[in-house]
């Protein structure tokens, strides 16, 4: 049955003046946050930590493409997840399996046994969750609301952010001191607990949510469902059967899976895309029109994620070689820097809500779009400088890594939330669970792009060049998009949406996505 044959939930103001279903989706996407950037906080040190640390050894070239990796898959998984919530499991029942999903994966790394096997097997099954949990749980908070003219839509989705960056803030904050003395399985532990409190808020409010995500948007016929049972199972085989011969042969090795991952992400990009435009019966002339612009931000955002979402990995690596970590008094684990993040987005988010409404649609999305990305490239080139500062032997001041983070904030501000907002207004109708899930490509394909990068370019170029370089690269994608935005604007505004209609300017996640 379509959750449209139900009726709103939005006519019960009870969670600071919305559906009561809100605090549930708050309150579980608050604690898989935890989980996620907890695991995100320890990640890097605990891969290239010593044998003897409890660690893997590994160096940084190896270990900063593979933590990109986890930052970047967890969104690959997001498009067959929003398929299945809307052709066969509803979002409430793919956000429910896939906290289940992630705390396995949790609990499998916390279990304290030498190797890496466990480690990478809960890495996967966090992977694999999340793509059932992240896209449908925002679809959800959307259909909460009588539709996109329902005016608490834009304010239920900025507190429902709210949440992801306490979670965030949380996570970062407690994951990395529970690991401290080389406990790396009692943060591993703490990110299972806390997806474990998530699963028990969506549980016990599970009638709260009324008819919202009940089941899915558009339903497999009964002659279908073999048929996408027999895909399905021919590509596992076709998949195992292929890592199987890569393992055995030799070249499927830790330093090639990130490779082989951003080229799949990117494949499956392309391919939406192409069938969006070209076989999806569902779409009419309007959306295709927002659509095509919706492309343009899409190449924009991969570029933004390539250098915003090294937080975990590059700047995190960054942080443990560079960074007096102890220049305040006190010792703040490489991976809580980036908690600043987090601080700043508190701060900001209302500031930046505030210029947004005041400018109206006269700075349209892809202006928006061209401001973050030129802010997060501004921000690569301060690192440079402070990379120059560290190549002369001075370790940086941790004071320095606040103005970067600073500004890597305010570039998300004007990409993330925007981004969010115009996926969900330029969805065809039936297809929004998979356009989110396109949203989410974004950074999987930039983040691992990013790691790739930093594992070709430093042996090459040096640290210091390679933040020059995609410094560089982010300026110019900046420029680009803010000399083609009033045609992008066009576009959208045949789709329906005008420059700016209806987009919420809401608080975005630590790191998004």
């Amino acid at each position: 049955m379509s959750h449209r044959e139900y009726p709103a939930a939005g006519r019960e103001k009870t969670f600071f003046g919305h559906p009561r279903g809100l605090a549930v989706l708050f309150g579980t996407e608050m604690w898989e946050r935890f989980s996620f950037y907890g695991l995100q906080g320890i990640l890097l040190t605990f891969l290239t930590a010593s044998v003897l640390q409890n660690g893997l050894g590994l160096s940084d070239t190896v270990a900063v493409p593979i933590a990109s990796l986890y930052s970047g898959a967890v969104y690959l998984t997001s498009l067959p997840g929003g398929w299945l919530a809307d052709r066969i499991l509803g979002a409430r029942r793919a956000v429910l399996i896939g906290g289940v999903i992630i705390m396995c994966g949790h609990i499998s790394m916390a279990i304290p046994v030498s190797g890496p096997a466990l480690v990478f097997l809960g890495l996967f099954l966090v992977v694999l969750g999340s793509g059932l949990l992240k896209p449908n749980i925002s679809v959800m908070v959307g259909r909460l609301y009588d539709g996109d003219t329902d005016a608490r839509r834009d304010s239920g989705f900025s507190v429902f952010y709210m949440g992801i960056n306490l979670g965030g803030f949380l996570g970062i904050l407690v994951t990395p001191y529970l690991a401290g003395d080389d406990r790396w399985h009692l943060g591993f532990g703490a990110a299972a607990v806390g997806m474990a409190l998530g699963l028990l808020w969506y549980v016990r409010g599970w009638s709260r949510l009324t008819g919202t995500g009940i089941g899915p948007s558009r339903p497999l016929a009964d002659e279908e469902r073999g048929k996408v049972v027999r895909i399905i199972v021919i590509s596992l085989v076709v998949a195992a059967v292929a890592i199987a011969i890569w393992a055995a042969t030799g070249t499927l090795t830790l330093s090639t899976v990130p490779t082989v991952v951003t080229i799949l992400s990117i494949a499956a990009a392309v391919w939406y895309f192409i069938y969006i435009f070209g076989e999806a019966k569902d779409v009419t002339p309007a959306e295709k029109a927002g659509l095509r612009a919706y492309v343009g931000l899409f190449i924009a955002s991969v570029v933004f994620w390539m250098l915003y979402l090294q937080m975990g990995s590059i700047l995190t690596a960054f942080a443990a070689n560079s960074v007096d970590l102890d220049s305040w008094g006190f010792h703040l684990p490489a991976g809580g820097v980036q908690n600043f993040n987090s601080i700043f987005i508190l701060i900001f988010s209302p500031i930046f809500g505030a210029i947004w409404l005041k400018a109206g649609t006269g700075f349209g999305t892809a202006y928006k779009f061209a401001l973050g990305v030129g802010l997060t490239g501004l921000s690569w080139v301060f690192l440079g400088w402070l990379q120059g500062r560290a190549d002369s032997g001075i370790l940086v001041a941790l004071g320095w890594m606040v103005v970067v983070y600073l500004l890597l904030t305010w570039g998300e501000l004007c990409v993330s939330p925007v981004g969010l907002s115009v996926t969900t207004q330029l969805a065809p109708a039936n297809l929004k669970g998979q356009l989110m899930g396109v949203w989410f490509l974004g950074p999987a394909v930039g983040t691992p792009l990013g790691g790739q990068a930093y594992a070709f370019l430093v042996p090459k170029v040096g640290e210091q060049a390679f933040f020059y370089i995609l410094a560089g690269l982010a300026i110019l994608t900046a420029v680009i998009l803010a000399v083609f935005s009033p045609g992008l604007h066009r576009l959208m505004g045949r789709g329906g949406h005008g420059p700016d209609a209806g987009l919420l300017e809401t608080p975005a996640e630590p790191r998004p996505q």
